[in-house]
């Protein structure tokens, strides 16, 4: 990838990268503290500031990786905020709703952008054709992010959902595998497919299908379809 392209992938993914991430961690801090843990409230990551979620390699490094690799794939995430799950008002179902505000950020913010999308025409040529990117971008990061944040497997938001779905006795063993959570998601994510040539994708096989549908969805609910 030449410099200009490589700069222009930047301009066009910061800021969907930074807002996708900086909001699906602000919503879990808000929503915890509502629901009676201040943890992230006392240590600033109800907020706004993107420089409260930043992560060094999560949020800066791996994204200019892919875009400089000119990967179709552009992942990236932010510092977890720290949920104390014992201080909730009800820890086991209050855990759903801190887990699920994330993703629900995450679509809330592909919408937006699916309904900004109507105000192109206002814009000159050039800032219209620039913002459409940063738009189209900001859909599909945030329904990735959504659609791979739900799979259940913890620590990621879909395992803890389950957690507080599933009857005490058989929470409490599903909840011991998040120890072993991010051991799992790198095999799957990294050493299989590579051990496999890319033949054997098993994230490719649970997120694909799922974030197509959702990308087709929130095209039709904002009038893009």
């Amino acid at each position: 990838m030449n410099g200009d392209a490589f700069l222009h992938g930047v301009s066009v993914w910061t800021l969907p990268v930074i807002l996708a991430i900086t909001l699906h961690e602000a919503a879990h801090g808000y929503v915890a503290h509502r629901l009676g843990d201040d943890t992230a409230w006392r240590l600033g990551r109800v907020t706004l500031n993107p420089l409260s979620h930043i992560d060094l390699f999560g949020t800066i490094i791996l994204p200019a990786m892919f875009i400089l690799s000119g990967s179709p794939i552009k992942f990236g995430y932010a510092k977890p905020v720290p949920v104390n799950f014992s201080a909730l008002h009800n820890p086991k179902r209050d855990m759903i709703w801190v887990a699920a505000a994330g993703p629900a950020a995450n679509i809330l913010m592909a919408l937006a952008a699916g309904l900004a999308a109507h105000l192109l025409p206002l814009l000159p040529e050039g800032v219209a054709e620039w913002t459409l990117e940063n738009l189209e971008n900001m859909i599909v990061l945030n329904v990735i992010l959504a659609v791979f944040n739900m799979i259940p497997l913890p620590p990621l938001d879909g395992g803890r959902v389950a957690v507080g779905l599933l009857p005490h006795p058989l929470a409490i063993r599903y909840a011991r595998v998040e120890r072993y959570g991010m051991l799992i998601l790198i095999a799957v994510v990294l050493i299989i497919p590579y051990a496999t040539h890319g033949q054997v994708n098993i994230i490719s096989y649970l997120i694909a299908r799922p974030v197509a549908l959702v990308y087709d969805l929130v095209l039709a609910l904002t009038g893009n379809g």
